[in-house]
């Protein structure tokens, strides 16, 4: 086990659990030949968006609210991806540390559908405040960090799936799910749809634009794109688990044994650890009666193994087990605690990250001036640093055309995928992608020819939070701004 502290790059104070040797070799050797056939076109559409994530959902709704037909393909049952699927319930710092809201556009709207019990978090004259009491309170909370309370909700999945779908369906989207896109359709070297599988077989989507919104660059890796895999070990991000929930609990008990008591917490966290090999704390859910489990966070697993992924459920699904005996005989507020749901989606953090035309920088997290190119701004990791610039070269493939990336594994350094993986910057990352193929397709351009001035336009039109970036340098169209890098 490894524990990663908390620093000022990196919010979080995690145990880290390394893989264990063992498990069952594969035995295949040689190959097959598949063969050839002829596939029908399920449907022709402007943009295809390929995964329902926090990402993929953005971008359909923006891409529908700029005006363009648009189909969007899910392998699960639902819509939100690790957000609902995968349990991440608590959605990550949306102020920044002045207690601005700058993860605004999609993300505000479809949090703004849920219903008041489907939501906590702190009130709105809260945000950035650094009164010591209530900092103390939302710290154990998840809403408050290095002092400062911040609008970190948690919320219910099951209301964010509705609310997602529902507001896509509005907007005339086409949801289709069940169906696991596989390869991207090629023409003249570039991306021009997507082929996929369903339960009724091997079926293509024509599109004018495709947006790998995979979280693992799936579409635009087998489509020839560029990517790095580098990770940054001294921090969770490229590390796995499954996460799971507890019903029947006493939250407040809980919390209020863990503030009152820092050495009998200390000593129950070092006995799991003994007792149960991987463990991990509860956090607070959006009920008092629910408890959320985010790890153990497992190192050393990769998220494109089908054995890696298989030996992390097992892993996973016997921790759950453990950690309920071991809470109700030892944790204050778990003695009624039961099984209540593991995520039918594994909480894959980091694979791919794509060479785009730009990047988000770790040399850059000090300047705090608006790119010529932002498409969102995202809070900073810590007060040290000011308001981070997204630019849309980060969504574009350096050399690969007719293809928008959005979510984790857009163009970034390593240690800047540290926050822009969470589900607040897949919300805008996915926003700007979606805005950006619809109006690509409108002017009949590359995507990587939009001029940025339009595009930034319909951003702040769809709600968006962008600042004005220098007037000499914002008056360099993306076109021109590309053609020389």
């Amino acid at each position: 086990m490894k524990i990663i502290e908390r620093t000022e790059e990196r919010i979080l104070t995690a145990d880290v659990f390394e893989r264990e040797a063992g498990g069952t070799p594969r035995n295949g050797t040689g190959s097959v030949t598949e063969a050839q056939r002829e596939l029908p076109v399920y449907h022709e559409t402007d943009v295809v968006v390929v995964g329902g994530g926090p990402s993929g959902s953005a971008a359909a709704a923006a891409a529908a609210a700029a005006g363009a037909r648009v189909t969007l393909l899910e392998r699960y049952n639902h819509l939100g991806g690790l957000a609902t699927g995968g349990l991440v319930i608590w959605i990550d710092r949306m102020t920044d540390w002045a207690g601005e809201l700058v993860i605004r556009g999609f993300a505000e709207e479809v949090l703004g559908r849920l219903p008041a019990d489907a939501i906590a978090g702190p009130t709105v004259p809260e945000w950035g405040s650094q009164d010591a009491e209530r900092a103390r309170h939302w710290s154990m909370r998840t809403a408050a960090w290095h002092g400062i309370v911040t609008w970190s909700p948690t919320i219910d999945p099951e209301r964010l799936k509705l609310a997602s779908q529902e507001m896509l369906l509005e907007r005339g989207v086409r949801l289709v799910y069940h169906s696991w896109a596989c390869v991207p359709l090629m023409e003249n070297s570039a991306a021009a749809g997507v082929i996929f599988e369903s339960k009724e077989g091997r079926m293509a989507i024509r599109a004018k634009v495709v947006i790998d919104a995979t979280g693992d660059g799936d579409i635009f890796a087998r489509a020839g794109a560029a990517y790095d895999s580098d990770i940054e070990q001294n921090d969770a991000h490229h590390c796995m688990n499954t996460a799971w929930l507890f019903g029947g609990v006493d939250m407040a008990q809980w919390i209020n044994f863990r503030q009152g008591n820092p050495d009998g917490f200390s000593a129950f966290m070092a006995k799991g650890r003994i007792d149960c090999g991987l463990f991990e704390k509860p956090y607070v859910s959006w009920r008092d009666d629910i408890a959320l489990f985010m790890g153990p966070r497992q190192s050393g697993y990769s998220g494109l193994n089908v054995d890696d992924l298989s030996e992390v459920e097992i892993r996973s699904h016997r921790a759950m087990q453990s950690h309920l005996d071991f809470y109700r005989r030892h944790a204050p507020g778990f003695e009624q605690a039961y099984m209540l749901t593991s995520a039918p989606q594994i909480g894959v953090r980091h694979t791919r990250r794509l060479v785009g035309v730009d990047a988000v920088l770790r040399s850059r997290w000090s300047e705090g001036t608006p790119l010529p190119d932002e498409v969102a701004v995202s809070p900073a990791v810590s007060p040290k640093f000011p308001n981070i610039s997204i630019p849309y070269g980060a969504l574009v493939p350096k050399e690969l055309d007719g293809l928008l990336a959005c979510g984790r594994h857009i163009s970034c350094d390593r240690n800047s995928h540290g926050f822009m993986r969470e589900i607040p910057q897949c919300w805008l990352t996915g926003q700007a992608a979606g805005a950006a193929a619809a109006l690509a397709v409108r002017a009949g351009v590359a995507p990587r020819a939009l001029s940025v001035a339009a595009l930034q336009a319909e951003l702040v039109r769809q709600g968006v939070y962008l600042r004005q970036a220098d007037a000499d340098t914002a008056a360099v169209d993306t076109a021109q701004a590309y053609a020389m890098r």
